[in-house]
């Protein structure tokens, strides 16, 4: 991804922020055969506050990324959405994207077959536990059995990145008045409505009046 100074996220709350609240992540790897990409849940590490990754993928994939040996690239998307030229007011202006995006890049360190038991764990406890009658990992009708045996099918993987780029663009290239333009459309009816990244440029407006104070 390329980086735009205008458009750094650097503050490293905040990319936790946005890999916690998108755990869906896209994994990329360069094989032989060319480019190859999965699609897993990747969580932040429990046992730290930095920026250390935990999942798992499923044989053969493991193989495939040649994982523990190849570098990878994990690739975290926040809201997104389109935003409107004529929500720039009456200025000459084009159509664009706004988006938060967060890649972390390293060779991962593969998980014992404990290690990867608890990452799953806490993956079912993170998305069951908010439900009103969850189905947890270890309670019946599932056995213990039956989830070594499902557990065994999985690599689980510990990423400490040697690399991050992360980048929010959202408008903060421009003035303030038309930030909060653009938001009140997003926030509006119409087919382009986008409250989740409208949420997304109030934060980022927040921080840029703060930085600037």
């Amino acid at each position: 991804m390329r980086q735009n100074p205008s458009f750094t996220l650097a503050d490293q709350a905040e990319i936790r922020r946005v890999i916690d609240a998108n755990p869906w992540a896209t994994i990329v790897s360069s094989t032989e055969d060319g480019p190859l990409a999965s699609h897993y849940v990747v969580l932040l590490d429990d046992d730290g506050d930095g920026l250390t990754v935990v999942g798992h993928v499923g044989r053969p994939d493991d193989v495939l990324h040649g994982l523990g040996d190849r570098e990878l690239l994990v690739i975290f998307q926040g809201p997104h959405g389109y935003v409107s030229p004529g929500w720039y007011g009456d200025v000459p202006a084009v159509p664009t994207w706004n988006y938060t995006a967060v890649h972390l890049s390293g060779v991962p360190e593969i998980l014992t077959a404990e290690e990867n038991l608890a990452v799953l764990d806490r993956l079912v406890e993170r998305f069951e536990g908010a439900l009103p009658h969850p189905r947890r990992m270890w309670e019946r009708p599932n056995d213990p059995a039956f989830i070594e045996r499902l557990a065994a099918g999985t690599v689980g993987f510990r990423l400490t990145p040697t690399r991050v780029v992360a980048k929010r663009k959202l408008s903060q290239n421009k003035p303030a008045e038309t930030v909060a333009d653009v938001i009140a459309e997003l926030r509006a009816d119409g087919p382009y409505a986008n409250p989740a990244l409208a949420d997304e440029m109030q934060r980022a407006q927040a921080a840029r009046e703060a930085a600037t104070a």
